[in-house]
């Protein structure tokens, strides 16, 4: 939490003989272990490389079920080409439950059953889940960005500014129209956090922090965040438009409930702006509420990557089409699936980068010394800036000095649909580097 680095000792070589014989000893396409092996022919006799991919699954909380689901389409695809420059790709999933305790517990799988990476993942609990990956050197590479600890650890590469760049983002983007702005936010320590953040970009753009409205995290009706958020920005009377109110709401998976209970009771209310993050907020979201007609059209949006509909997803997109085998687990448009991606295309270019360089086993320690060395930057296929993660590349961000990346996109609801309210990305590391902390 304090970005403090931390010693930890220089990885072992994995011991793979778990997942190896868990491979061997079935031929079906989920095997009994959680791991999809899909090796072809052609990848010769190099040694597999063994990942883990974890996200919560059927909780109360958030889900991200499309994330160990890319991940197993993203092995079969490189698999029928060959692998990972030669290399089987296996890939563990675990649930991580929203639970730190299972989080725990994933993260001693991986390093159990031999895992050489964990990539594209999903947790809330990074003081979790990084001490045991930590004391086997095994790198994180490309996590959601949902812990303090991904932005912390020197085990962690990530490859977006987590929570930090959209909140910042989004508070500039809120700033140019908006001169009250009410944050929902989940009552949690992470949401604790969200507040700074966003203010950060509304003082940025000279406006006044915004009014902090506390929810459940796991709510089903939230009335009474919305009654509180439309009193913050002085929407208290029906029929007129608050002029200069707007209303972000980053509650997650149920984001979706605190709209349905905000168009349940707009037409008691003056009239406001609403905006989100992606995240909490994607065309499926959109067009249960309603598409055009709902309460989310016009409403301002901030996140990650381009949007779901941007040419350069077309890849993606090609693989989940002939490799999912319709699991509708994956949403193309979802940032956890698109995170996912980014994580195992950064992962492909380092085996292939070890592979240059003559490496015929890759370990935890090889990946982490790929990784830090940054020899070549990754491309990503201009879904994000080039990624390298040498000490140089590091952002000066307080608590988050991890942060190589920074960029925001600017994103709206037109006529329905999630589209870019602007071309290419926004640096926010001005922002974030000079953002007041504490109270």
């Amino acid at each position: 939490m304090t970005g403090r680095r931390r010693p930890f000792p220089r990885p072992f070589p994995p011991a793979t003989a778990s997942a190896v014989a868990c491979a061997a000893a079935v031929a079906s396409l989920v095997t009994g272990c959680g791991a999809l092996p899909w090796a072809s022919g052609d990848s010769g006799d190099k040694s597999p490389v063994t990942v883990m991919t974890w996200a919560p699954e059927g909780t109360k909380a958030t889900n991200m079920p499309g994330m160990p689901a890319m991940a197993q389409a993203y092995a079969r695809w490189v698999n029928s080409r060959g692998g990972l420059a030669g290399h089987p790709l296996t890939i563990l999933t675990c649930n991580e439950r929203n639970d730190s305790v299972a989080a725990a517990r994933c993260a001693q799988r991986a390093v159990d059953e031999g895992a050489v990476a964990v990539v594209g993942s999903y947790s809330q609990f990074g003081r979790s889940f990084i001490s045991p990956l930590e004391a086997k050197g095994i790198p994180f590479i490309g996590g959601y960005g949902a812990s303090d600890e991904e932005f912390a650890s020197p085990l962690s590469y990530p490859v977006n500014g987590g929570q930090a760049s959209l909140l910042a983002g989004n508070g500039r983007q809120l700033a140019a129209a908006c001169k009250r702005v009410a944050l929902v936010r989940p009552d949690t320590l992470q949401g604790d956090r969200m507040p700074e953040l966003l203010n950060s970009g509304l003082e940025s753009g000279g406006r006044d922090p915004a009014k902090d409205i506390r929810a459940p995290e796991d709510g089903t009706d939230y009335a009474d965040a919305v009654t509180r958020a439309l009193d913050g920005v002085r929407a208290a009377t029906a029929g007129r438009t608050a002029a200069g109110g707007c209303v972000t709401a980053s509650l997650g998976d149920h984001t979706d409930a605190f709209f349905d209970s905000f168009r349940r009771l707009r037409d008691d209310r003056a009239k406001v702006r609403i905006s989100s993050v992606q995240g909490s907020v994607d065309q499926s979201l959109v067009n249960r509420t309603g598409g055009r007609s709902g309460p989310l059209e016009g409403a301002y949006l901030t996140g990650w990557y381009p949007v779901a509909s941007d040419a350069r997803w077309k890849p993606m997109r090609k693989v989940i089409t002939d490799f999912a085998f319709g699991d509708n687990r994956i949403d193309p448009a979802d940032q956890g699936v698109q995170t996912t991606w980014i994580a195992y295309t950064a992962l492909h270019a380092l085996v292939r980068q070890l592979d240059d360089e003559g490496v015929e086993d890759i370990t935890s320690h090889a990946l982490q010394t790929a990784l830090d060395r940054g020899g070549r930057a990754i491309d990503t296929g201009g879904l994000t800036p080039k990624l390298r993660w040498r000490a140089a590349d590091m952002l000066a961000v307080r608590d988050f000095p991890r942060i190589v990346n920074a960029m925001v996109t600017y994103q709206t609801v037109r006529d329905g649909r999630v589209v870019a309210a602007q071309d290419g990305f926004v640096n926010v590391t001005t922002t974030l580097e000079r953002r007041r902390t504490g109270g």
